[in-house]
Order: structure tokens, then C-alpha cells, then sequence
């Protein structure tokens, strides 16, 4: 059987370093000003507990100014106090400045925390969708005028009067039923009685058949 191989990653590895170098200092920044015992040990664990949920709420919610405030003070606290520690600042004599903001990190790593935990971030809302529109009422489109004939030569007019007359052919009283109700319907809307054309296109008869009917109606 095989045993596993050890890979060392060298980011964590510096990782580690880094963060023990950074702990180690925020813990003598926080000794020198006056916090000892315990106190001073839970100072770099609270620093670094807001950093990391900062950079947290920035990777899960996206951009915020709400993340982006409390990464970056959390990351001035730990950059300051390295800085601090480095031969700057004699820690015999801290100043009372410091001691202050010291004594009242964890008020606000407290408040910073809170607000990162509980508030909602703000992010551009997103628009609502349109509503759907509603449909069109059924409205029985209007008749197009059938555009009148051109007139005929004198000459056709006259051959045609020569002609015999053709019988008007038998309407069914079903039909003039219909056809009355049609007629009805168009004046209740347009205030006009209506004409044969519009008429035979309504009932789609012949011509012939639609002067049938509209001397039964008149």
C-alpha cells in the first residue's frame, strides 16, 4: 500500500508566518498600551476576525461600501500596529492617543462585526420585470370600404340595359334572420344603416344574393 506524499504549499506556509509575525505584534501593541494579561492576546484575534468577515461579505455579496469600510480599517489596525512595533513608536512610553483608540477597538470591532453579520448589502436593485400586457378586447374589426367600380362606357351600359333582366334569386328566411341582425349590429355601432357592399362582405354572398337581401331589409 501506498503511503500518501506531504506537499507543503508554500503560500500557506507563508501565510502562517505572516499571520504569526502580524499576531505577535498586534499582542505587544496591545500590551504596551496598556492591556494586559488576556486582553492582550484577544486584540490580534479580533483584529483578525473582522478582516477575514469583511473579506468574507466582499467575495460572497460582491462589492459593498459597507465590507470595503470595515476591510480596510481592520487592515490599518494590523498594518499600524506592525508598523508601530518596528522601532517607531517607544513602547515604554505609549502615547495617549494610542491608548485610546486601543482601549476602544473593541467597541467598534464589536459594532463592525455586527453589521457585517446582520445588514443586508447595497447592491443596485435589481429592476422589476414588466408586467405582462393585458390582451386586446375582442373588437370586431370595422368593414373595409369596397372601393367603387369604375364606370363603364356608355356604350357596355347600354348593352347591358339591352339585356333581359335576371331574376332575383329565393333568399332563406334563416338568412334574412341574419342578415337583419348584422344590420342592426352595424348601426348600434357606426350610427348608419348599412349599405349592400358592406353588407355581402359581412355575410361573404354573392352580389346578386346581397341586393336580394337587402331589399327584404329595407
Amino acid at each position: 500500500m501506498a503511503r500518501p506524499t506531504v506537499r507543503v504549499d508554500a503560500v500557506l506556509v507563508q501565510a502562517v508566518i505572516a499571520g504569526a509575525l502580524s499576531f505577535a505584534h498586534l499582542h505587544d501593541l496591545a500590551a504596551a498600551a496598556g492591556q494586559d494579561g488576556w486582553k492582550a492576546w484577544a486584540y490580534p484575534v479580533s483584529v483578525d476576525l473582522l478582516l477575514v468577515a469583511a473579506w468574507r461579505r466582499l467575495r460572497t455579496d460582491g462589492p459593498s461600501r459597507l465590507a470595503w469600510c470595515w476591510f480596510v480599517t481592520a487592515l490599518v489596525a494590523s498594518l499600524g500596529a506592525n508598523v508601530a512595533t518596528a522601532g517607531l513608536l517607544d513602547l515604554d512610553d505609549v502615547p495617549a492617543w494610542l491608548r485610546i483608540l486601543v482601549a476602544a477597538w473593541p467597541a467598534l470591532a464589536f459594532m463592525g462585526g455586527t453589521l457585517l453579520a446582520h445588514s443586508v448589502g447595497d447592491r443596485v436593485p435589481v429592476p422589476p420585470a414588466p408586467a405582462a400586457p393585458a390582451p386586446a378586447p375582442d373588437i370586431e374589426p370595422e368593414p373595409v370600404p369596397v372601393a367603387e367600380p369604375e364606370q363603364a362606357p356608355v356604350a357596355a351600359a347600354e348593352e347591358a340595359a339591352a339585356l333581359p333582366a335576371t331574376p332575383a334569386p329565393p333568399v332563406p328566411a334563416a338568412l334574412v334572420d341574419h342578415a337583419r341582425k348584422v344590420a342592426a349590429d352595424h348601426q348600434a355601432r357606426t350610427g348608419f344603416p348599412i349599405d349592400t357592399d358592406t353588407l355581402r362582405t359581412r355575410l361573404g354572398v354573392p352580389p346578386q344574393l346581397a341586393d336580394a337581401i337587402a331589399a327584404q331589409l329595407a
